[in-house]
């Protein structure tokens, strides 16, 4: 049957899809576009299957407050290549399942991937996009943190982003972004020493202790030692006692407390595709 170029336009605004494989689908369901849809979103989950052990490696990081600046989310998409990951509409796509999750206040990945957006849930359209785009699309991580003030940072390239956490409503944009900065740039693990998970501290106390015991160190003196090395482990990777980076001769807890004696960070998140 013939196959109007406006019934071809109309599935692809609809789907996504690529032009000829718009005009196969409605093709094979004799004109019907409910039918075409049907097979477009179906054709995805085939595609999805057949690349199910491809590396998805490439993708985005993106992060966002709420308009109060009370909570914010992080979200991960990815993809198998740089030249997906670039394109404006994978970016925008991203960017639409991060807005719907903070709107709807998702605790966790489990309830992104259930959010209802255009009529199907995330998880499916993730399925979908990886049939209209032709690579592998997986959604591995989301969270969201709520705090008296949250700031989001997206690093440029899309590739690295964080959200911090202040005990404090209204704080000052630039000391936010200074901080939230802070935390792409170095890693931390933890906000303060005691909020480093016990099996941290245990793992940095034995790898210390055979780093010296290999270096000839008394036996008697492991302990003392080691101890040692965990406190510079704590001033070198948590966040309140590292170095603030615009003036390394005072920490993170100085800068703030500089600016308002009792404000601190309560909680970040940090987020960063692999290189």
């Amino acid at each position: 049957m013939s196959i109007s170029a406006a019934d071809v336009m109309k599935l692809r605004k609809a789907t996504g899809a690529g032009m000829m494989d718009c005009k196969s689908a409605l093709a094979e369901a004799n004109g019907d576009f409910e039918r075409a849809t049907e097979i477009i979103r179906e054709k995805g989950k085939l595609v999805a299957s057949k690349r199910a052990d491809r590396e998805a490696t490439e993708g985005v990081v993106l992060a966002k407050v709420s308009a109060d600046k009370k909570s914010g989310g992080l979200v991960v998409l990815n993809c198998e290549t740089d030249f997906v990951a670039k394109n404006e509409g994978f970016i925008a796509f991203a960017g639409k399942i991060l807005n719907h999750a903070i709107a709807e206040k998702a605790a966790d990945l489990d309830a992104v991937k259930a959010i209802s957006l255009d009529g199907r849930t995330v998880e499916a359209q993730v399925l979908e996009q990886t049939g209209v785009i032709g690579e592998k699309l997986d959604l591995p991580f989301y969270a969201s943190l709520q705090a008296e003030t949250v700031v989001a940072y997206i690093h440029p390239g899309n590739r690295l982003a964080t959200l911090v956490g202040f005990n404090k409503a209204g704080v000052d944009e630039q000391i936010t972004k200074d901080v939230a900065m802070q935390v792409a740039a170095m890693s931390p693990v933890a906000v303060d020493k005691a909020s480093v998970p016990a099996e941290v501290v245990a793992k940095e106390l034995e790898i210390a202790k055979e780093k010296f015991r290999l270096e000839g160190k008394p036996e008697a003196m492991l302990d003392k030692i080691a101890q040692g090395a965990l406190e510079k482990f704590f001033k070198e990777s948590t966040l309140l006692n590292q170095a603030f980076i615009k003036e390394s001769k005072q920490t993170v807890a100085d800068y703030l407390k500089s600016h308002d004696k009792d404000l601190t960070v309560t909680a970040f998140v940090r987020y960063a595709l692999s290189e």
